[in-house]
């Protein structure tokens, strides 16, 4: 059976910081172009950062450009989002998704490729 965890949400004071991990069960994640995404209450989902299979393409949103990271550990089979000078703005439920083939991680963040597999999604919430 196939899963993604997310972990590693919680409460964070703004300008503060917070590292998510996907990991995952059942398939290996470096096969996998791999995106964050997020939604917040009474908003649509939207793409947060991707990485490709290849992790020589990555693609961030205007909203968090310079503020996160992601990446890959391939000998945890994690991928990671680190968020940094975190906002107010931030705060949502942020799933990891998975997607096999070829793909750009503009695509993948933008919905143009729908995932095979999702996250059961960790609360982000950025409040003093």
């Amino acid at each position: 059976q196939v899963q993604l965890v997310e972990s590693g949400g919680g409460l964070v004071q703004p300008g503060g910081s917070l590292r998510l991990s996907c990991a995952a069960s059942g398939l290996t994640l470096e096969d996998y172009n791999i995106g964050w995404f997020r939604q917040a209450p009474g908003k649509e989902r939207e793409g947060v950062a991707c990485i490709l299979r290849s992790n020589t393409e990555t693609y961030y949103s205007n909203f968090v450009k310079g503020r996160f990271t992601i990446s890959r550990d391939y000998a945890k089979n994690t991928v990671s989002l680190q968020m940094n000078s975190l906002k107010p703005e931030d705060t949502a439920v942020y799933y990891c998704a998975a997607v096999r083939g070829t793909t750009t991680a503009y695509y993948h963040c933008s919905g143009a490729v729908i995932s095979d597999y999702w996250g059961q999604g960790t609360q982000v919430t950025v409040s003093s």
